[in-house]
């Protein structure tokens, strides 16, 4: 279901990262161990041998703008609906401008500040679904997460091209972006090398998006898409960043809380609070049996196994909307006649689309 509504707010918490990196950087991280072996066999269909990245778009409604008038480019750019500032781009955060802040106190932070109203999605409606077609290109397998993310699995591609690799190409794979923690990859170690591969994959549908497109986005790489969404949000904007399972853990241990882990929402963070579960080292080590009894036993199991850093969920193609709607925020509807006006207004834009 699609929404009228304001862009999507990323789980991670790691939004507010300053530092622009060049349009396509390649990093080489260190590289422990000598010539890569070919003989170490990991099942295609088990889940550390899955390559999954994560996309999301750089203050994804602003750059539309930005796209659509190459003028604002250079200026401090917010995207207005209601009250509310949606998203801005990284001229404006500079000055203090911040996402879902109330317009007023943006004006307040940065009296220059430019407002375009971004009440009508269609064109950023649009600019989505030629990213997800053009991330489709790469690999069939693509879930479109709201306007500006999206999951693709490169399990398949990755094992493709490792097939296609010489001996002597394998020896000097390096790593297309930062490496979490600076960890050293082994090249003896094929789910490093998988992950290698995806991680040139991953840049090369950045690159695609930003030549064919215009616009600028994040990368995480990893073995699931929990993992995978987490580590996309570390190096902002413009980057990618390769999780290796050996720091798995240090990364969920960097969550400050429950509610930063994708999949536990505001009602289930409340009810695991109440139990006194704050911090996701609390929610490993709770009782499981406590845990089943409060929360059930199938949200038990799975919330204590997204604190471990597993998640075995696939990515399911989002193929074509299965539903559609429209909706909108209202201060005040208080008469038969106003809702009946603003039924119409949003029926003649369904029937539109």
């Amino acid at each position: 279901m699609e929404k009228r509504g304001v862009e999507p707010e990323p789980e991670g918490g790691r939004d507010e990262e300053e530092d622009a990196a060049p349009a396509m950087e390649r990093a080489e991280a260190g590289v422990a161990g000598g010539s890569p072996v070919h003989d170490q066999v990991v099942p295609a269909g088990s889940s550390s041998s899955r390559v999954i990245v994560h996309v999301d778009l750089d203050c994804f409604y602003a750059q539309v703008e930005m796209i659509s008038n190459p003028e604002l480019k250079d200026k401090p750019l917010g995207v207005q609906q209601k009250y509310l500032v949606v998203t801005c781009n990284y001229e404006a955060r500079k000055l203090g401008v911040k996402k879902l802040m109330n317009v007023r106190d943006a004006k307040e932070k940065c009296p220059q500040l430019v407002l375009i109203n971004g009440e009508d999605l269609t064109r950023y409606r649009e600019m989505s679904y030629k990213v997800t077609e053009l991330l489709e290109e790469f690999s069939p397998v693509v879930e479109r997460l709201g306007f500006d993310e999206n999951f693709v699995d490169l399990t398949e591609m990755v094992g493709k091209r490792l097939q296609q690799l010489q001996s002597d190409e394998l020896a000097a794979l390096t790593v297309s972006g930062h490496v979490y923690n600076n960890q050293a990859v082994n090249l003896r170690d094929l789910l490093h090398v998988r992950l290698l591969v995806g991680s040139q994959i991953a840049a090369e549908m950045r690159e695609a998006m930003y030549i064919q497109l215009g616009l600028t986005g994040c990368a995480g790489v990893a073995s699931n898409k929990l993992l995978a969404k987490l580590v996309s949000g570390v190096f902002k904007p413009n980057q990618q960043t390769v999780l290796l399972p050996e720091s798995s853990q240090d990364l969920i241990h960097s969550l400050n809380h429950i509610k930063e882990i994708p999949g536990i929402g505001y009602k289930t963070a409340k009810r695991l609070e109440a139990l006194g579960i704050s911090n996701v080292r609390d929610l490993q080590t709770f009782s499981s049996k406590i845990l089943e009894k409060e929360l059930g036993i199938s949200v038990a199991q799975r919330i204590q196994k997204l604190s471990l850093g597993e998640d075995h969920s696939p990515v399911t193609p989002s193929g074509p909307p299965q539903s559609f709607s429209e909706e909108d925020s209202l201060k005040k509807c208080s008469s038969e006649i106003e809702a009946k006006n603003k039924i119409e207004e949003l029926l003649a834009s369904l029937l539109n689309r």
